[in-house]
């Protein structure tokens, strides 16, 4: 098939405009550096309820906060498998995983303890309170969500690392990373 100039001229308006229209519906992560919102959460542990506090984990030591859009998704449920694969070693290093969705929020008790694998906590976020506040929205289907950003928050509330990315594969690689620096420099 032969591409005509006239063509190629569309696709690549169109390339634009989907480009545009995708960036409009996202916004900016707060950054490292910046202080982390404190916020307190339902959500489950192995399919059991439970309240979980930002403030309160920061005392027992860093905390993994990360976002994602929604539960029992194809890129949700591999990142949730990661971090439980991920959770002791995070453990050893004095830290807590947690994570958010303002996504299909009804179901955070069943991914809990499928998903999750009973490893970490993960919280509602009904109205996508917390997800505004920590800058990570998206709009899918004229619907807001989370979108996939991984936090790494210090024990004084300093956000460490602010790393957004829809595709979840680095998401455990690069909080480690940063764990581990703060561990380093903190023993």
């Amino acid at each position: 098939m032969e591409l005509t100039m006239k063509t190629l001229k569309t696709l690549s308006a169109a390339a634009v405009l989907t480009l545009s229209l995708f960036s409009m519906n996202t916004q900016a992560a707060l950054e490292a550096g910046a202080k982390a919102p404190d916020f307190t959460l339902q959500g489950a542990l192995g399919g059991k309820p439970l309240t979980f506090t930002l403030q309160q984990a920061l005392q027992k030591g860093p905390v993994v906060l990360y976002f994602f859009p929604a539960a029992f998704t194809k890129g949700c449920t591999l990142e949730a498998h990661a971090f439980a694969e991920a959770t002791d070693d995070f453990k050893k290093l004095g830290a807590t995983v947690v994570g958010v969705t303002a996504g299909n929020v009804d179901q955070v008790d069943e991914f809990s303890k499928l998903e999750c694998r009973d490893k970490f906590a993960v919280a509602a976020d009904p109205g996508a309170k917390v997800a505004t506040e920590y800058e990570t929205l998206m709009k899918v289907n004229g619907k807001t969500l989370s979108d996939r950003t991984s936090f790494v928050i210090a024990p004084d509330g300093k956000i460490l690392l602010s790393y957004t990315d829809r595709n979840p594969d680095a998401h455990i690689q690069k909080t480690m990373d940063a764990v581990k620096l703060y561990a380093k420099s903190h023993s």
